[in-house]
């Protein structure tokens, strides 16, 4: 790997620093090269390329929102025995912590920036390339390329409606891939029920879409001295409460991270269903990457969603 990372880097200095805990879907290292230190995530299945050009797809485009900060990356490089490497630049992270509350505030400004991006446009008549050098606004949902939640590619074809765009290109290829390696007829009659409720969960709400982190729990963020950071990427633009699904995140950190972010984004009506609906994708999710200890929590979400929508 040093010999194929100088290559990459044009550098004539490679040293590991070792690996660095916490990936549970690619292996990380940290090298120091005469360029400064580089952190390198490394996956050796086939869609590893298609992963890595969705995750640094995702940090480009939310690092142009100058809302939150993020690592930068460097270069994406095939393996040769397959899978492929990628390259950022080293940020010396620690777990959230101190920096909880200012992550939920910008958190709030990531998820507030297209929204305000369209008020711009419209005061400008409609002359979106004017509102900003980085961004145009996104009246739409989806993403201009395939990203991934852990190691399975989300197609983000644009869609004028949520609920559709959700039902479609969320929850429905989770329940393909279900069907496909479990055949589970509980849980697919269930969603049969399911979906044809799913509108209800968003007759009150008014969804404008929100840039998202698209894999949001604690082990996606961290804090260093400047600030809090998020990291492992599958953006796309949705609904914000997405990103606020997957439970306690943040740990002993949780209340001051919600509270600062609903001080800027407030509840609206129905969130506490939707809560549950998003939480569903996670739940499908977690099933297809870690198998059948996670079949009865879904089970259970599924049939209570069934009693409230």
């Amino acid at each position: 790997m040093e010999d194929q990372l100088k290559k990459v880097l044009r550098t004539s200095e490679v040293r590991p620093r070792g690996h660095v805990p916490g990936g549970c879907i690619s292996q990380t290292q940290n090298f120091d090269t005469d360029q400064g230190r580089i952190f390198v995530k490394t996956n050796r299945w086939p869609q590893a390329r298609t992963m890595f050009s969705g995750e640094v797809a995702s940090l480009e485009e939310i690092r142009k929102t100058c809302a939150v900060r993020v690592p930068e990356p460097i270069a994406i490089t095939d393996l040769p025995a397959g899978g492929a490497l990628l390259i950022m630049k080293h940020i010396e992270m620690k777990p959230i912590s101190r920096f909880a509350e200012k992550l939920g505030e910008q958190l709030a400004d990531l998820h507030l920036h297209n929204q305000r991006l369209l008020k711009t446009a419209q005061k400008q008549g409609g002359t979106i390339g004017e509102c900003s050098r980085d961004l145009q606004p996104v009246e739409r949902f989806g993403f201009h390329t395939t990203t991934c939640c852990g190691y399975i590619p989300q197609v983000n074809e644009w869609q004028e409606d949520w609920a559709t765009f959700f039902a479609s290109q969320r929850l429905h290829p989770q329940l393909s891939l279900i069907e496909e390696n479990y055949g589970d007829r509980t849980v697919l009659g269930l969603w049969s029920e399911l979906q044809v409720k799913l509108q209800n969960a968003f007759k009150d709400a008014v969804i404008v879409p929100s840039l998202l982190h698209g894999d949001l729990w604690e082990g996606n963020a961290a804090e260093d001295e400047d600030g809090p950071l998020l990291f492992d990427l599958g953006s796309f633009y949705g609904h914000s409460e997405c990103d606020l699904s997957i439970g306690e995140i943040f740990g002993a950190q949780c209340d001051n991270f919600y509270s600062a972010y609903h001080r800027r984004v407030p509840r609206s009506p129905g969130y506490e269903v939707r809560h549950r609906l998003y939480q569903l994708f996670h739940s499908f999710n977690n099933w297809n990457h870690f198998g059948l200890e996670f079949r009865g929590v879904t089970e259970n979400l599924m049939r209570c969603l069934l009693q409230v929508l």
